[in-house]
């Protein structure tokens, strides 16, 4: 079992990326909320993993905090959560703010996110509410406030940007609309991807 790689980012592709380490890249799956805290390309980073084993394919996930992964390894348990969702689920919302959303048992904003219906939403809030209170670490920072729109982005930012939305479960119309409605002029990828994810989650009302 891989549980962590120290190395280098030669390539992202939210939410995937290629870590170099000692000349062998691995491609890493990554919640949203890794990719905002990685450090520039060359730069080290350390990860913590997760190796998912499939008949179809070996998939390698990857996390800035050990707390995230414990996170995603809890949701796994959850009967009819895959890796996709869970990923999504990292993406759209901090693991201090899925917490709040388990005990205040906030179906309306777990159905927020893509692929996850009521009866999920219900399924996780039951299931999740005791394995919270054995992890450590959901006590993260809440992400700002999303950008408020004023132009479209660069064509490459927005397009990467929908990619990464696709990948995570939102369907095409929906991960288009979501960016249209918040790409400001001179925002990155990571930055369109952000405050679409606020804006599907509903924050900032």
């Amino acid at each position: 079992m891989i549980g962590r790689l120290h190395g280098r980012i030669v390539e992202r592709r939210p939410p995937f990326l290629l870590l170099d380490v000692n000349g062998v890249g691995y491609e890493i799956e990554t919640p949203m909320s890794t990719f905002y805290v990685l450090p520039e390309d060359d730069a080290p980073v350390t990860l913590h993993t997760h190796l998912a084993i499939r008949d179809d394919a070996h998939v390698l996930y990857g996390f800035a905090s050990a707390a995230d992964r414990s996170l995603f390894r809890a949701l796994l348990k959850v009967s009819g959560v895959g890796g996709k969702m869970a990923l999504a689920i990292l993406s759209g919302m901090t693991a201090a703010e899925f917490s709040l959303t388990v005990q205040a048992a906030d179906v309306a904003a777990l159905t927020r996110l893509p692929g996850i219906g009521k009866k999920t939403a219900e399924r996780l809030i039951v299931e999740m509410r005791d394995r919270l209170d054995k992890l450590e670490g959901t006590g993260l920072p809440v992400a700002g406030e999303a950008a408020q729109a004023v132009a479209p982005p660069a064509e490459s930012a927005g397009e990467e940007a929908v990619a990464a939305l696709l990948a995570l479960g939102y369907k095409p119309a929906e991960a288009q609309r979501l960016v249209r409605a918040v790409a400001a002029e001179g925002m990155g990828t990571e930055e369109i991807i952000r405050a679409a994810l606020q804006g599907a989650a509903g924050k900032g009302k």
